[in-house]
Formats: structure tokens, sequence, C-alpha cells
């Protein structure tokens, strides 16, 4: 195979940190290791900018450099002759390599040391391969093809948003990955689906910028990280800054769901257009668990997701199309009641004193809840919910099929005598097993 940038990524991962040679203007010549070399394109590289040193001088006043990568499975030697282009201090790729540095450094123990300050951006102009005697590779880690197609056949024969996300939440040959939901108007991400952890997290957050999984979705672009880094772990969610009146020592927050040693992690936006749905998030116990190949099918995946999501969006339906239908004769509620409050303020739901969830998904359980005793009405519409301006949805992305799902999904766990069933497209009802009180608090 003639050599060419993509087939040397594996070089890339930073397990045997590179070489490069550079000039100063008169000539000097200066040799120094360099933390990572990222690969960009089949034309360009990026190395990590860290320290004013002799190499950054050099580069100003001599853009070309030679680079010396070293494949870690071989100990085969690459030499790449660049030209120093450009430094991006910001931006999808700055993001990237920062984040992969940091997992680099808290396994070196360099952690404030390794401080990415530029992604120094390089054409390559050639590769030759240094003469040596090269181990035998062991077979490459291999996207299964097969396994692939299967799990976007899955994908594509979703019916709904729900076992869309549950095919996601499944993907090739990973024990242990999660869905999240961007909510723009909240400015948050929200689990929806995971596999693989005791506790399944739905309804945890994460703010864009936090975090792996936040900073793949703020940049918008896949992350990855081979080694523990506590700056950009996945971390827990970030609790409300105020306490609110009568809710003092409740629980706010749903736990984060997480391996408790996570040595390898992936964040893949998915993406419909140039909107941004939410973002794929798996995990490993095992160091360098994914490398490019893994990377690629989960952008696979997390495209396909993206394209097959927005043909499932429902379109805005004439009244008449979708009206509830009559409400059946359902049991008579059993046992002792629940005791439910709501505070107008974010719209927090507290069952029995537990927190339960917030938000446009507590706003709609409140109306749902509202609708039972005050009408005993338990056949609802989405249509019905758009148009209810109690429940505050934003005018842009709504995405309310993935709140139903958060609902649906927090109350299955949390609170069983309370069930969503989708009854068809765009309708569903609420079932009621127990009897309720209901208490609202101002403030």
């Amino acid at each position: 195979m003639p050599l060419s940038i993509p087939t040397l990524r594996r070089c890339f991962e930073g397990a045997i940190p590179a070489t490069i040679a550079t000039c100063s203007r008169d000539g000097t010549p200066n040799v120094s290791y360099v933390s990572e070399v990222h690969y960009v394109d089949r034309q360009h590289v990026a190395l990590s900018f860290q320290f004013f040193s002799k190499t950054r001088q050099n580069v100003l006043e001599n853009p070309r450099a030679t680079v010396v990568v070293i494949h870690p499975d071989t100990g085969a030697q690459y030499k790449l002759a660049v030209r120093y282009l450009r430094t991006e201090e910001s931006g999808p790729l700055f993001e990237c390599m920062k984040a992969k540095l940091a997992g680099l450094a808290s396994h070196a123990g360099m952690t404030g040391v390794f401080q990415l300050r530029g992604s120094d951006v390089y054409r390559v102009e050639s590769v030759t391969e240094v003469h040596g005697t090269p181990l035998v590779a062991p077979p490459p880690p291999e996207v299964d093809v097969t396994t692939l197609r299967a799990c976007m056949a899955r994908l594509s024969a979703a019916s709904d948003l729900a076992s869309l996300l549950d095919a996601l939440a499944d993907p090739i040959g990973i024990g242990h990955a999660m869905v999240l939901m961007h909510d723009p108007a909240a400015e948050r991400l929200y689990t929806v689906a995971s596999r693989g952890y005791a506790q399944s997290g739905v309804g945890a957050e994460v703010r864009p910028g936090e975090g792996i999984i936040g900073a793949a979705a703020q940049a918008r672009i896949p992350i990855r990280i081979s080694h523990a880094t506590s700056e950009f772990g996945y971390g827990r969610a970030m609790r409300e800054a105020a306490e609110r009146r009568g809710v003092a020592g409740l629980e706010h927050e749903i736990p984060f769901p997480g391996l408790p040693e996570s040595q390898s992690q992936i964040a893949v936006p998915i993406l419909a257009g140039d909107r941004l749905l939410g973002v794929l998030f798996a995990e490993s116990a095992a160091p360098g668990r994914f490398g490019y190949d893994e990377e690629d099918g989960f952008m696979v995946l997390a495209s396909h997701v993206g394209a097959v999501a927005a043909l499932l969006e429902e379109e805005p339906a004439s009244p008449g199309r979708e009206e509830a239908h009559a409400t059946e004769a359902a049991a008579a509620p059993q046992g002792a009641p629940l005791r439910v409050r709501r505070y107008a303020e974010n719209d927090s739901v507290f069952v029995d004193e537990e927190y339960l969830i917030k938000g446009v998904a507590g706003a709609i359980l409140w109306r749902l809840l509202r609708a039972y005793v005050d009408d005993a009405r338990a056949d609802h519409t989405n249509r019905e919910l758009r148009l209810d301006p109690s429940i505050r949805l934003p005018d842009l992305s709504e995405n309310l099929e993935a709140r139903l799902i958060l609902l649906a999904r927090r109350l299955e766990e949390r609170c069983p005598a309370l069930r969503i069933e989708k009854t068809g497209r765009g309708r569903f009802r609420f079932h009621v097993l127990r009897p309720v009180t209901l208490a609202e608090i101002a403030r």
C-alpha cells in the first residue's frame, strides 16, 4: 500500500512521542519532541503548540520542518516533510486537540504542564519510511462492516424517535454507551437512552462545553480520549445556583451514569443539516479502546441517525387529523395517594418528596396530571401540547417527541404508578394507577 497520511493514522494516537526537526533562518538545526501529531485530512496534520520554544521560533522564521512518527505496534518509523501554514487558537480543531492532549497529560502525570496554546497546521509534502526492521503488526482493530450494516438497518427500521434512540444506544460492540439530546432553549444536553450501566441516568444533564460530551456538542466534532483525564471527564451535571424555597435538601440533580474508572471515551455529535440534535457517547475501562476506525464508524451511525430523525419529525397536523380518542374506561386507581408537588419557578416536579423531573418535561407532566384530576382525561395529542402556552415550548427546535420520551422513561424508572403509552402517531395515553394529590408552589 502506498504511503499516505491516512495509512499512518495509527501513528498519530500519541502512544509514542513524535520528533520534529527545524532550522532557524541562519540554518541552525533543532530537534525536539512533540506531544501530539493530529490527523486533519489527507494533506494536513496539526502539531500541538504548548511552549514558546526554539521549535516555535524556528517554524515562524523557516516554515519547513521534518516530523518523525512511530507506529505503536511495529516500531516502524515514518518521516513527514511538512510546511507550516497557520496556528489555530480556537475552534473545532483546537478543542479536539485540547481534549486529546489532556488525556495524554493525565496518563503521563503531566497535568498542568501540557497546556495547549494553539494547533499548528502543516501541509504534508511527502511521506517516506525510515529504514529499519519493524515488528510484525497484530491484526488491526477493524470496524465490523457486517455489524455496522446491521446497526444501520435497525436505525432505518425505526418507526419513531424512541426506537431510533434505543438502536443508537446499542452501537457496534461497545459495552457502555449513551445518547443525549440537545435542548437549545435550556442550553443543555439530556440523557434519553443508555446501555451497560447499573442506572440508566435518563434525564441527567450536561452543559455544552462541559466535559468531552459538551465539547463535542459545542464544537460539533468527534472527540476521542485514550486515557483518563479529569479535565474532560463526562462529570456530573451542574446544580442549580440557588436553592429554591421549600425544597432545600431535596435532590435536584439526576446522577450521571458512567464508569468509575473510564480510560477511553468518544463523543460524536448527531446533526441534522446544521442543527445539533444530540451526542452519541461511549466509553471503556480499557485505555486506547477507540481509534480512528471506531471514530469513522460512529460518525457514520450518527450521520444516519440525524437523517432518519429528521424524517421522523412529525409535521404539523390539521385539527381533524390528530384529535384525541375518547378516554377508554380504566380501572380505578388503587393504593395510597401519590403526593405530587410542582414548583412553578422551573417546573420541578416532586413525587412523595423525591425529585422526578423539571423543565419542559416537568411542565408536560403537570399538564397531564391536571387534565386527569380536573377532567378525568387520559388521552392526549402532541398537537395540543404544542399549542398549550403553559408548557412554554421554545419556538425553535422544540423537539417535543424527545421530551416525551424523557418523561416516559423517568416515570418508568422512578414512578411506575404514572405511565405514558403511545397510542398512534402524535397520540398517547396517560395512565394513573394510584390516586394523586396535587400541590403547586409558586416559588
